[in-house]
């Protein structure tokens, strides 16, 4: 089960509102029932401004007002909370590139640019973490080494895997409309 936001906060808050029990404060808020009875006493989580999990959605007062007239019930965070709570947090952003690697961009750029022209920009973007710019110079041979690109393999180079390479490949190379000897028997 997830734990609410700020648990000790929430639990002080839980403490000094509610007539919760110890055991169910503790069970929502992942501590210990003796833990959650040192927080009633003073003793434990001094200074901790409380929480209210009303106001941040994460219980209704309603739930509270169940939990209290059954001992038996459990608190458990609203379903838009746990969504949020155990959804993967860290989105895909780009990748670091040594400071030795960064030069090398530009020749893996100059070898889609020369062995596989149909690969669309953004996807040689995701492939190799390069910019759109930095596609568009090297393609008009207006980046400031142009005279020094050397067409390389990104995968030679580290910059990307050789299955991700092949996937690309087979996705976005043109594919003719068939066999040419078949249509030319066809025609005569």
């Amino acid at each position: 089960m997830a734990l609410p936001l700020m648990p000790k906060a929430t639990a002080v808050w839980l403490v000094e509102n509610t007539k919760l029990t110890f055991e169910q404060i503790g069970d929502f808020c992942g501590m210990h029932p003796l833990e959650v009875q040192g927080i009633a006493d003073g003793e434990v989580a001094v200074g901790i401004i409380g929480q209210d999990p009303i106001s941040s959605g994460q219980l209704s007062a309603e739930d509270i007002t169940h939990c209290e007239n059954n001992a038996e019930m459990k608190l458990e965070l609203s379903q838009h909370v746990q969504k949020f709570l155990t959804s993967k947090t860290k989105t895909k952003g780009g990748r670091y590139t040594p400071v030795a690697r960064r030069q090398d961009k530009p020749d893996a750029v100059a070898w889609f640019v020369k062995f596989h022209p149909s690969i669309p920009d953004a996807q040689i973007v995701k492939l190799i973490g390069t910019t759109k710019n930095t596609i568009n110079s090297v393609r008009n041979r207006t980046h400031w080494n142009s005279t020094n690109l050397k067409p390389k393999d990104p995968v030679l180079l580290g910059l990307c895997t050789q299955t991700r390479l092949d996937d690309a490949i087979a996705k976005f190379s043109k594919h003719p409309g068939g066999d040419t000897d078949s249509k030319l028997k066809a025609n005569g």
